[in-house]
């Protein structure tokens, strides 16, 4: 869910130089989740969250260390993730249903077929919505 420049190494000297650079934590979190530093990834997603983000890039932070909490085994911290993505509403009907889905997988992940059921239902409807337009 997002792109990135640089390897994890050329991006922490950019982070050393101007650690209040919050893209270039991200980048970073996206270089290092390439590599499967799931840990690592989840830091940097997080600081560059704390730090500040603009909408679209904040919406992709949370999908990715979503995605890496999921990976790393922490399955509530990525419930939480997708929950903010879902919360924040963004106006692209592909990523909330997105959101949804990748929710319903882990919350079934879990063992809670109730939720991921009602997760499923919502990513169909914003599914069908997405195809009648």
């Amino acid at each position: 869910m997002g792109g990135y420049r640089g390897t994890a190494t050329e991006i922490s000297r950019i982070i050393a130089e101007h650690p209040g650079r919050a893209e270039a934590y991200y980048d970073r979190g996206n270089a290092r989740s390439s590599c499967d530093d799931y840990d690592g990834a989840i830091a940097d997603f997080t600081m560059a969250l704390k730090i500040g983000l603009r909408f679209r890039e904040a919406i992709t932070a949370y999908g990715n260390r979503g995605m890496a909490r999921a990976k790393s085994g922490d399955l509530d911290g990525a419930i939480q993730d997708f929950s903010e993505i879902i919360e924040r509403k963004p106006g692209n009907k592909r990523l909330l249903s997105t959101a949804y889905k990748i929710r319903a997988l882990v919350k079934e992940k879990k063992g809670d077929s109730e939720g991921a059921a009602g997760d499923r239902k919502m990513a169909l409807f914003l599914s069908s919505d997405i195809n009648k337009q």
